[in-house]
């Protein structure tokens, strides 16, 4: 870090134990992060209830370069709990970060795109006809966005493909 941590408490006496603690999980962060600017942690307990007990607030605030990450988890009766629950959501929010910069984000396939080849409304079934020619039977339940009586012969869909009792099978069709 290239400003010192900075720990905070609001309505509660943080002990030595617990100061350790936070210091540990910061330098944690730290060396998972090579960039990171500033980690500030907060501890509050928002109110105290005769129902209830005492619930601890854990805030992490990071300062990484163009951007702050704040965690904020829900309170905990338990400190020690609260305080592990809030820096491992701050280290998983932290990979997330890097991951991004390094331009590791995750795509998703792109659905196959057919066109409806075939359409029996009254049997509740048709045929796809994919553009490398070959036909895929698909059932009613699988049209996400349209009923099969809406259905003509020649419109665009994206579909999932699965294999059937007799072969290849659409699911989650949808019309474009």
């Amino acid at each position: 870090m290239k400003i010192p941590l900075e720990i905070t408490a609001r309505n509660v006496e943080l002990t030595d134990d617990m100061k350790d603690l936070i210091r540990e999980k910061a330098e944690k962060l730290d060396r998972f992060y090579d960039d990171l600017i500033r980690v500030r942690v907060r501890v509050d307990v928002p109110h105290r209830s005769q129902r209830s007990g005492v619930f601890y607030d854990v805030m992490v605030d990071m300062s990484v370069p163009g951007n702050d990450i704040i965690v904020r988890r829900e309170p905990d009766e338990d400190l020690h709990v609260a305080i592990v629950s809030s820096f491992d959501t701050a280290q998983r929010r932290l990979k997330e970060y890097a991951e991004k910069q390094r331009g590791e984000v995750k795509t998703h396939e792109e659905k196959p795109m057919a066109k409806i080849s075939k359409v029996f409304p009254e049997d509740d079934y048709g045929f796809l006809v994919t553009p490398e020619g070959r036909e895929v039977f698909f059932h009613a339940n699988a049209l996400l966005n349209a009923k099969i009586e809406e259905l003509e012969v020649g419109t665009s869909v994206f579909f999932n493909e699965t294999v059937g009792e007799e072969g290849a099978q659409a699911s989650s069709v949808t019309v474009m």
